[in-house]
């Protein structure tokens, strides 16, 4: 994920950033590689950007560098942002207690705690709660240098220093206390039942004997006629061996307020939000109405976005399942392709406002010979438009396969201005409309082409997890539980720089994360595909 900070894009002249409206956020009530390139690098990045919502940098909002302390000052404000909210924030003599998480115990503690709350002091299997996680790990000479995430012009290195998740030695809830409550938001998305199960596990092991799952997204709290489910080892012991969630999905829900109130009612001191950016929002203005009525609760997030489209993280879980069951949709296409006389194999992946899964099941395939992603304009028409490489792919090899994420070429198609339950913009077809226009540019030309078009949408998102998410949930799920007994709240867990992390809801839900087109892995497709520039 390449960055320009607001010191370059300033440099640059680029177009402020478009902020996203409260009910987006919280919905209740270039490469020089193509043949067609004429401009650099850097002019060439400007122009998609300019184009797009810009991702937001992790430097301060205004910065005086002529300060010779701006350097100081810079890292002072971005632990202030990125400062974990605690229980003690609001109830400063909180009462800490000796952790009842321990390997070396693996039965859930007894229900009465005869002897108090059991520590090892010799197991030194917790984290302290000053470890850190560095955010940034390339050091950019240049903002010129591809996928240069920079804070000022001469690309000064500073330190950005996050907060390493995992088990405290210290804890602020007493298990028996403890009534925690998973919820499961937005679309469905592989590996959503291995993150419940993990969670409900881990829970059993600090000793909580309560544990209910809220069905059907928030609107579970309000429905009077869904009644939360009973959760336990034996309840979600195979769960993870299927698709889909245990609790059931939905988009939208009441009011923040209506749902503290359920919450209040059923006593639910710790809940688990399992959801994208506007579940988030969601979870975050939960956690801060929690904190206005002096309620001591843990709400902690656990990023659920198949489209890999959630700020500062490497990857959220459902992106590895889905870029590897796209290829089975991809390699259906080519040999739909190859084996037609001018075939040409159009498939749409996921993918709203950002490219990942469309890129990355590109590149992991090889048999694409055109990938279009949101981040990046193209033309259908036109001598440098995409049909026109399809004329030339058809003479010189015979067939095409094209990718498309949902969420490229909006501005191709007619704006209905409809939104859906979470408030997401309801995108038209790009897959149907490439391949209509596709049919009648070759039928135009007198020389027609058979296409094929395949839309797996559902068919991914509705799989079990792979191994590589299975392991990925398993670890978030363990430590969004260590975070909630360690006291904190209005935080989500993710991965970064292959280690597992804490930040503030806030730093993450801002906006979507993009495909930078001037970020090496962009590069990489392209070099794969060898397409050109569609401009």
């Amino acid at each position: 994920m390449g960055v320009l900070s607001p010191a370059i894009e300033s440099r640059l002249i680029l177009p402020p950033m478009t902020a996203r409206s409260d009910h987006e956020l919280f919905p209740f009530g270039s490469l020089c590689l193509g043949k067609n390139t004429k401009r650099n690098g850097i002019t060439k990045r400007i122009r998609v950007k300019a184009q797009l919502e810009k991702q937001v940098s992790t430097a301060a909002p205004s910065i005086d560098f002529s300060d010779p302390d701006w350097k100081f000052k810079y890292q002072k404000d971005f632990e202030s942002r990125f400062n974990i909210p605690h229980i003690t924030d609001v109830f400063p003599d909180a009462v800490a207690y000796p952790s009842t998480f321990c390997l070396k115990m693996r039965t859930p503690v007894s229900s009465d705690f005869p002897r108090g709350y059991p520590s090892d002091e010799e197991w030194h299997g917790y984290i302290n709660k000053n470890d850190r996680v560095l955010l940034k790990v390339i050091r950019y000479s240049s903002p010129t240098s591809a996928g240069a995430e920079c804070i000022d012009a001469d690309c000064t290195w500073v330190e950005q220093w996050v907060h390493r998740a995992g088990p405290r030695e210290k804890i602020y809830f007493k298990p028996e206390e403890v009534k925690a409550a998973i919820v499961t938001c937005g679309g469905l998305c592989p590996g959503l039942n291995d993150v419940i199960r993990q969670i409900v596990i881990t829970l059993e092991i600090y000793g909580v004997k309560k544990i209910v799952g809220i069905p059907f997204g928030y609107r579970g709290f309000s429905d009077v006629g869904l009644a939360e489910m009973p959760l336990s080892r034996k309840v979600v012991q195979n769960v993870h061996l299927s698709g889909g969630s245990l609790l059931g999905v939905s988009r939208g829900g009441p009011k923040v307020s209506e749902i503290v109130d359920s919450m209040e009612e059923r006593g639910i001191n710790m809940l688990f939000v399992l959801g994208g950016n506007g579940t988030h929002a969601g979870a975050n203005a939960i956690h801060e109405e929690c904190r206005q009525r002096q309620l001591k609760v843990a709400v902690v997030g656990v990023p659920k976005t198949i489209d890999n489209d959630i700020l500062l993280m490497d990857k959220t879980f459902g992106f590895d399942t889905a870029v590897e069951e796209a290829q089975r949709a991809i390699n259906s296409a080519y040999i739909e392709a190859h084996s037609a006389y001018r075939g040409i194999g159009i498939v749409k992946l996921m993918g709203r406002s950002s490219g990942f899964i469309a890129m990355q099941a590109s590149l992991a395939s090889g048999q694409i010979d055109i990938c279009l992603i949101p981040e990046v304009p193209f033309n259908l028409h036109g001598p440098h438009g995409v049909l026109n490489h399809l004329e030339y792919l058809l003479e010189t090899k015979g067939s095409a396969v094209v990718c498309v994420a949902e969420g490229a070429g909006q501005d191709l198609l007619v704006k209905t201005n409809a939104t859906d339950a979470s408030g997401n913009i309801v995108l038209g077809d790009i897959g149907v409309h490439i391949q209509q226009e596709v049919k009648k540019f070759f039928k135009g030309i007198g020389n027609p082409a058979d296409v094929k078009f395949i839309d797996p949408t559902y068919m991914i998102r509705a799989c079990r997890a792979n191994a590589s998410d299975g392991i990925l949930c398993t670890v978030l799920g363990q430590n969004a539980v260590h975070g909630a007994f360690a006291g904190y709240s209005g935080i989500t867990v993710g991965i970064c720089n292959t280690h597992y992390v804490y930040f503030p809801i806030p730093e993450v839900i801002v906006q979507p994360r993009i495909v930078d087109p001037n970020s090496r892995m962009w590069h990489r497709c392209l070099t794969s595909t060898g397409q050109p520039d569609f401009i």
